[in-house]
């Protein structure tokens, strides 16, 4: 039985950052028809829902009906460590997120964190997101099968690491590149999965185990491959001084053949002329991490500078180092970030960084990002007045920015009022999501009026 959705609805035709908000449509009375896990229709809700009388009707009321948020870049076994007080970089790392990855050594605490990461996700609307893992393989395997049974897209891939880590994490180039040629077989493609070949960054790299990576990607050109760039300063040094020969960070993977369209790197605040010209001729993307980079005080990224400079920008949590797993936290930072580098970023803007344009930025904007016939169906069901601060704000708008502004600054799991991915209600009001081994043959959501 085909869905159908009604609420005020969000579609975007373009990016807003080229065309402005008005690439944007909004429709006050709005449907968006659900059927085999794809969206079968969108327009009026006057027309669609005499159109399709079979079908079982959810009634959002006054609600925004949009594209499942997308996170393309965060680190599913930092969950636990969010909010850890008072370091940078390479302290975070040597304090927090090493000493975590360690523990999902056991497989049994690696599906426990993966399970409760993508729920998480859920709970504040993201219905795709891209993960880093740990240098064990199997925690690549538990973030892609609780990501399966939940139905969620997700693109991840098992860190690469062989030197400047603890024993417990290192591998070697030929490991690294062993497990994870196993893991693009047994898991790219297979469902809503995709894989991201993975150095955790240069420093951690040597240059064989780049090269073998860089080997690997040339032979698997549809995967995604994802790192960090540029990060802090200190992080900057660093590379100059393990890669003396490199013009700058960024020449050091593209040397090892490690960009180019579908690569994806993290941060890029502190970039050259020479590496911005260089991404926006290879077609990579960039992660703007908006409340990670002042979390642990990186700096603030150019991303109205990288957009006119063509390179494709999408946002992302970069949970644990960043501080929110909500979307919306992270499209507030984004704005604040934009605002002290003295170019506040429109709510069109923030809303397509945080769906069409991280989805492309995953190479996945013609499957998820934006409602549109033929779209798989993820979606997100927010409400516009979801806290008393907001909804006061909210009714004193004039327009649909400024009555989604608000949540956009205020805004957190509280205003997730519904959450589909792959054509199924995950979640609704207070009803989680299924913990089983299959997904439910029904959606889990409350009966509509006429259900009951």
């Amino acid at each position: 039985m085909p869905d159908l959705l009604l609420g005020q609805t969000l579609v975007f035709d373009a990016d807003p950052f080229a065309e402005g908000p008005g690439a944007a449509r909004h429709d006050a009375h709005g449907a968006v028809l659900i059927e085999g896990g794809h969206i079968a229709a969108l327009g009026p809700a006057e027309v669609l829902r005499p159109a399709h009388p079979g079908a079982r009707v959810h009634d959002y009321g006054r609600a925004l009906i949009s594209a499942g948020f997308v996170d393309c870049h965060m680190h599913y076994p930092q969950t636990g460590i969010i909010a850890s007080w008072g370091r940078r970089l390479i302290d975070w790392l040597d304090r927090y997120t090493f000493p975590e990855e360690m523990r999902l050594a056991d497989p049994a605490h690696a599906r426990t964190i993966a399970a409760l990461a993508c729920d998480l996700a859920i709970d504040h609307g993201t219905t795709t997101f891209a993960s880093y893992c740990t240098t064990a393989a199997h925690s690549a395997d538990a973030i892609f099968e609780a990501a399966a049974t939940r139905g969620l897209r997700i693109i991840a891939g098992r860190t690469c690491m062989d030197r400047n880590a603890p024993p417990g994490l290192v591998d070697t180039p030929e490991r690294a590149a062993e497990e994870t040629a196993a893991l693009i077989a047994r898991w790219h493609g297979r469902g809503r999965a995709g894989y991201a070949i993975t150095p955790r960054f240069a420093p951690t790299s040597s240059p064989a185990q780049l090269a073998a990576l860089g080997a690997l990607w040339a032979a698997h050109p549809d995967c995604a491959m994802q790192t960090h760039l540029s990060e802090q300063t200190e992080e900057v040094a660093w590379v100059a001084e393990l890669f003396p020969a490199a013009r700058d960070y960024l020449d050091v993977y593209a040397g090892a053949g490690l960009c180019g369209p579908g690569a994806v790197f993290g941060h890029a605040i502190h970039l050259t002329a020479r590496e911005r010209a260089h991404l926006a001729r290879s077609g990579a993307g960039v992660a703007h991490c908006p409340t990670s980079n002042t979390f642990i005080g990186s700096g603030l990224c150019d991303v109205a500078g990288l957009k006119a400079d063509g390179i494709a920008v999408g946002l992302a949590s970069d949970t644990g180092g960043g501080s929110s797993f909500s979307m919306l936290r992270t499209m507030a930072a984004a704005y604040e970030v934009g605002q002290l580098r003295g170019r506040a970023l429109h709510p069109a803007e923030l809303w397509w960084l945080a769906t069409g344009g991280s989805a492309e930025v995953l190479r996945l904007g013609d499957r998820v990002g934006r409602l549109a016939p033929g779209m798989e169906a993820d979606v997100v069901v927010i409400d516009l007045d979801s806290t008393r601060a907001i909804a006061q704000r909210a009714a004193r708008a004039e327009t649909l920015w400024e009555a989604l502004f608000p949540t956009i600054m205020m805004g957190d799991d509280r205003a997730v009022r519904a959450v589909w991915a792959d054509g199924r209600c995950l979640r609704a009001r207070g009803v989680a999501p299924d913990q089983g081994a299959a997904r439910p043959a029904a959606p889990p959501c409350p009966p509509t009026k006429e259900e009951r």
